[in-house]
């Protein structure tokens, strides 16, 4: 019987050491790794990238809707609200979804629009008249691509839902279609308006929270009362076809701003991984009446991206299971923190903190939310310029408690005054090659994978993303 246990197990550690090769002074912390590569295909011959892109000045943004059925038809009431525009045509594959859109324009006391429906391909027509500057596509994700291409093509501006694509191919063909046309192709990406977003960008922007490090982003969002309502259960489908993060937009794009992506640093590398299939093929049985053994997608998918500049994304997406709606919104800065869900809050070093105008400052601590009467001053003092325009107004017309109406008016003001858009293509590009770079990462035992620069080399041509919303 061993009397000293202690002993008798450091002496089988040290038998082990001394048979292993001594660990190098290098860790792997230092060492960099190849991660799978991503081919970028050579800009076409005669074309420029299209960063700060401006367009003539609008005097009217005349402008045609395609796809009526769940967003379509929000959009077309909002844009009645909006001065400088003239809503000329309304598309959607059911006539009847078409019909309601014009009423909702036509009780607005405005000319009725034409009407295209019935038809796979009656969406062409409306991008093919002379009579429309833009045109906003709100239809399943399969479909945006290809109509913001041919909207483009036919001397068009594209405002594309999100997600405007689903592959890196139809990045690349949104990207050089509009270096191409010289055409403006911005996704709607609503999130970024939203209210903390905005201002928490502000204050980013005048360097509250120092060095921004680490931000986080996710689209979690029980969509249980929604699958039926997907026009032949498309969404659904592509759960069930693809695997992946097949809807980050929402989560990175307000993650993107505050880390200037394509404006002084880039998305260089990911890592992405996801649990098993299971509520997935309980939803195809229940709605579809099958079994769905070959269902892709996992219930949640997480995603790590590192930049250019040594920054750090976390991205999540859950569309399947009950947990409370989150698109996480948090920042690390090195100087200040700030956090959307579940509850609004900011934290700060207390230098950082202007104690003649801030109320309570003296009970600032670093490893505390500031108190709520702090939060609100400060939200007050850093009010975006856009909200201190639109804020009040935007809350009386809705659209997901208004940022959508700021979206559509930030649109049609850009497109008014020849401004370059707050989003442009390649915003839209580096917010949806989540799709294809994830499965990529997945499918390849959580490979690292390199993310293509959409610029082409002029990610850094524009110092900070405050000039877009400059003007």
């Amino acid at each position: 019987m061993i009397k000293n246990l202690s002993t008798f197990f450091v002496g089988i550690a040290l038998s082990c050491l001394a048979g292993c090769t001594p660990i190098p002074k290098e860790t792997t912390a230092t060492k960099e790794y190849a991660p799978l590569e991503v081919p970028v295909p050579e800009r076409p011959a005669g074309q420029q990238d299209v960063i700060e892109l401006t367009t003539p000045k609008l005097d009217t943004v005349r402008v045609g809707f395609i796809g009526l059925g769940m967003r379509g038809p929000s959009a077309v009431e909002r844009w009645t609200h909006i001065p400088g525009t003239k809503i000329v045509a309304l598309c959607d594959l059911l006539p009847e979804n078409a019909e309601k859109a014009q009423k909702i324009v036509t009780n607005a006391g405005m000319e009725a629009p034409a009407l295209y429906s019935g038809s796979e391909d009656a969406w062409k027509q409306l991008c093919e008249r002379n009579d429309i500057d833009l045109v906003y596509i709100a239809t399943d994700w399969k479909h945006h691509t290809e109509m913001g291409i041919y909207a483009m093509e036919h001397g068009k501006h594209a405002a594309i839902e999100v997600p405007a694509a689903m592959s890196l191919d139809e990045i690349w063909a949104l990207i050089n279609t509009s270096e191409k046309t010289r055409k403006h192709c911005m996704q709607l990406e609503n999130c970024v308006y939203d209210f903390f977003e905005l201002t928490t960008l502000n204050m980013a922007q005048k360097g509250l929270f120092g060095e921004v490090l680490h931000v986080e982003g996710s689209y979690i969002h029980n969509l249980e009362e929604f699958w039926p309502y997907y026009w032949n259960n498309w969404r659904l489908d592509y759960n069930r076809e693809f695997r992946g993060d097949v809807y980050a937009t929402h989560g990175l794009g307000p993650a993107c701003q505050l880390l200037n992506i394509h404006r002084g640093d880039r998305m260089k590398t990911l890592v992405a991984m996801d649990t098993k299939a299971v509520t997935g093929p309980e939803l195809v049985k229940q709605y579809q009446k099958e079994e769905a053994p070959d269902f892709q997608n996992g219930d949640h998918t997480m995603t790590f991206i590192r930049t250019e500049n040594g920054k750090t994304i976390h991205i999540q997406h859950d569309v399947m299971n009950p947990r409370p709606y989150s698109r996480m919104y948090q920042l690390t800065g090195t100087k200040g923190f700030a956090n959307k869900y579940p509850i609004e809050q900011y934290c700060f070093r207390p230098d950082q903190i202007d104690s003649t105008s801030i109320p309570d400052h003296e009970n600032l601590s670093m490893h505390s939310a500031v108190p709520e009467k702090v939060k609100e001053a400060l939200m007050s003092q850093y009010k975006h310029p856009i909200h201190q325009e639109l804020e009040e107004t935007a809350k009386k017309i809705g659209g997901h408690g208004g940022m959508d109406f700021i979206m559509d008016y930030r649109l049609v003001y850009c497109l008014r005054n020849g401004l370059p858009l707050d989003m442009d293509v390649y915003d839209l590009a580096e917010w949806c090659c989540m799709a294809d770079l994830t499965r990529l990462s997945i499918e390849n035992g959580n490979a690292p994978v390199a993310v293509p620069d959409f610029t082409r080399g002029n990610w850094n041509k524009v110092d900070g993303y405050h000039h877009a919303f400059a003007q």
